[in-house]
């Protein structure tokens, strides 16, 4: 509740709604994802246009006010909403166009990857987006964006076109190759260090109706021999595979048996975004391992983007980490598989997805992403429900991802972690990239506003 201090506080020239700590809907629109996260801006901006934004980041600025932005919500860190500050929220804007033609769309700032996989599906296109689709469009953009298709069409940063940016002394630009294109270069990866992208255009790739995709399920006592079978199955895999192997616990589900349910279990989740029945024949050495459940069917694209969604429901505490691996040697697999036949708690997972294809073959300077060429991506994911049991996971992940270091590149895919110290994300871009970044920084934001995520510091 606020308190009789708690300034009230008004934009001058805003179209949107303003969210107070005493308005009703104050609890429930700072809420986001993560259940750790319990932060109390000053004032919710939710914006209608472009002007809006422009108008709160104006206000924040001058009121030396911190600044946070919201999209999706879904960042592990929380760092849609911050304490004591103002949240440009952009859930007010949610306009998708999509020209079938010219194979583009335009998507605002506050759209989620549910909401453009569905009007782009419309037309038979896709681009490479959020594997839950909740995930904000814009965090998971500038992150550089990974997804099923990226072996297919890259991250989702090698199909943006153009971006619209609010920047922090208060303009609107455009970004793209003819446009400002160092900054261009700066929000393929950077983050939302730059400034707000009110508006990306994207590139979009014929993809569907239907894929090829699911879930093959083996029991958690399989899980070293089946990772050693994917792990050289999608080593020559084409890139219209995405696939990655999956420590989860059995769910309450139909086709789950009883005896099973609630036991920690290994699938393989696979996508071909190709021709059905080249599918099946890329998909059949591992239906030769025989899986004690094979969910693989012909399903639509947007199914293909909801499958990893029931077991990550909102409002859990939630600690995530992870790391590019530069190999997976039998010894990495039997140090993984080890430490994951004992979660902690049933909602927790471990990602290892598998990198190449087309990500691969974009020049590593083109972009300011700094990890094209790891071979695989390990994501750990520990989820619960019980605040008291905050010491146990996060001890248990930690773990796991140290035992896993010797065989990582030093690199992280930042959309993947909390907020793990400067260094951290230093080292993801490598000094060369670094440094270029940091003077972007100093050009677009040099005091620093946009800082509320993973940041780069102005040089």
């Amino acid at each position: 509740m606020a308190t009789t201090d708690t300034p009230t506080f008004e934009i001058p020239g805003f179209g949107g709604e303003l969210i107070r700590p005493d308005d009703p809907s104050y609890d429930e629109a700072r809420a986001v994802f993560n259940g750790m996260i319990d932060r109390r801006p000053v004032l919710i901006a939710r914006c209608v246009s472009t002007a809006d934004v422009v108008a709160a980041v104006n206000f924040a600025r001058d009121e030396a006010l911190p600044l946070s932005v919201y999209g999706g919500g879904h960042a592990v860190t929380g760092s849609a909403v911050v304490d004591a500050g103002v949240c440009v929220d952009l859930r007010g804007m949610q306009n998708i166009t999509v020209d079938a033609a010219a194979k583009t769309a335009l998507v605002d700032g506050g759209c989620t990857w549910g909401q453009l996989d569905a009007a782009t599906q419309e037309h038979g296109l896709a681009i490479t987006g959020g594997r839950v689709p909740s995930t904000g469009v814009a965090g998971l953009a500038l992150g550089s964006g990974s997804g099923w298709l990226e072996r297919k069409f890259g991250f989702t940063c090698d199909s943006l076109l153009e971006a619209e940016v609010v920047t922090a002394d208060g303009r609107v630009v455009t970004a793209s190759d003819s446009e400002h294109p160092e900054l261009f270069w700066g929000l393929r990866g950077g983050g939302g260090n730059f400034g707000i992208v009110t508006r990306f255009t994207f590139a979009l790739h014929e993809v569907g109706p239907l894929l090829l995709a699911g879930m093959l399920i083996w029991p958690a006592e399989a899980a070293g021999e089946l990772m050693r079978v994917w792990r050289d199955w999608v080593s020559d895999a084409p890139d219209e595979i995405g696939s990655g192997v999956a420590f989860i616990t059995a769910p309450p589900a139909p086709f789950v048996p009883p005896e099973v349910q609630g036991h920690p279990i290994v699938a393989v989740v696979v996508s071909y975004a190709g021709p059905l029945d080249e599918g099946e024949r890329v998909l059949q050495p591992l239906r030769d391992f025989g899986p004690a459940i094979d969910l693989v069917e012909p399903m639509p694209y947007v199914a293909v983007q909801s499958l990893i969604e029931p077991g990550n429901p909102p409002g859990l505490q939630n600690y995530w980490t992870a790391d590019f691996l530069a190999e997976l040697p039998d010894e990495a697999i039997d140090t993984l598989v080890a430490h994951c036949e004992s979660p902690v708690s049933p909602f927790t997972q471990i990602l290892l997805a598998a990198g190449g294809g087309a990500i691969a073959r974009v020049p590593d300077d083109a972009t300011a992403f700094g990890q094209r060429h790891a071979p695989f991506n390990v994501h750990f994911l520990s989820m619960w429900a019980d605040p008291a049991d905050d010491e146990t996971n996060i001890a248990y992940t930690r773990a796991i991802s140290g035992a896993m270091k010797p065989w990582t590149t030093g690199q992280v895919y930042l959309n993947y972690i909390g907020d793990e110290g400067a260094e951290r994300v230093e080292t993801s871009f490598g000094d060369e990239k670094w440094a270029r970044l940091r003077a972007l920084k100093t050009e677009w934001d040099p005091t620093n506003l946009f800082r509320h995520n993973q940041n780069i510091p102005p040089a």
